[in-house]
């Protein structure tokens, strides 16, 4: 397979994010604050409810006795204080101030650049999506994601600025190096490359659980930002060390639950 092929969903969805934000930026000036504003808390209702669902998927799945949304709560909780100490958030953040400086950015360069980097990482198709590309060269699923974010980066783009445009980037070193990564496995990982068979694995499930968790917290965000509340923000990034250590925890719980 070629190297083209494994990466090809990642370039789609590197190519409408810059498209949404490019039309986002073109006429998202043109309108009313208070339009963008309502443009901004309607797309967070629909983060809210597509963290929610993903986070449904808690119900599905348990170690022995121990439900699936407690292994995510423990899993964030750690997270979070893993995430701090590290200063995630901050180094986010530091990354958006540089990409400023480097190229002239203006007003909320940096809230647009990490507010989309997170949005557009923090989900099941970026895993799932990564992982089929990677295996089969098959581009479906990230090309539904790419439809997603496009529109996204439209909303957000009108909103921040061209800082949403630069979360290209993220995607295209966090998306091109799980489908990479993948291409190194054996067809059998995570039970197979099949997307349906990824979908009811437990590790799969509990990733995206506590994954929507996160993204209800993105979702809360951008509805504060449409509210002009910014101060009152999740510390999202600093959950992100969640997303590694629910399946981790899953599998510890599932030896002492045998």
């Amino acid at each position: 397979m070629s190297l083209f092929s494994q990466l090809s969903g990642t370039f789609v969805n590197v190519a409408t994010v810059l498209l949404g934000t490019l039309i986002g930026l073109t006429v998202g000036g043109r309108l009313p604050q208070r339009t963008q504003r309502s443009l901004l808390q309607t797309l967070s209702l629909v983060t809210l409810f597509i963290g929610l669902d993903m986070a449904g998927n808690l119900n599905k799945v348990s170690a022995g006795s121990i439900p699936g949304v407690i292994i995510a709560l423990i899993s964030l909780a750690a997270g979070v204080v893993i995430g701090e100490a590290l200063g995630i958030e901050e180094g986010l953040n530091r990354l958006g101030e540089t990409l400023k400086k480097r190229f002239k950015g203006e007003g909320r360069f940096t809230e647009g650049f990490v507010a989309a980097s997170l949005l557009f990482c923090v989900g099941p198709l970026t895993l799932v999506g990564g992982i089929q590309n990677g295996l089969t060269g098959d581009a479906s699923g990230y090309i539904l994601k790419s439809t997603l974010d496009g529109i996204a980066a439209l909303a957000l783009a009108g909103a921040y600025g061209i800082g949403v445009g630069f979360s290209a980037l993220t995607v295209l070193v966090l998306q091109g190096g799980i489908s990479l990564a993948a291409g190194f496995f054996a067809s059998g990982l995570l039970g197979g490359a099949d997307p349906e068979t990824l979908k009811t694995n437990a590790y799969v499930l509990v990733l995206t659980g506590a994954g929507g968790l996160s993204i209800v917290g993105i979702g809360w965000n951008l509805m504060l930002a449409g509210l002009g509340m910014e101060d009152k923000r999740v510390r999202v990034g600093s959950m992100l060390p969640a997303l590694a250590l629910a399946p981790l925890l899953l599998w510890v719980a599932g030896l002492f639950t045998k």
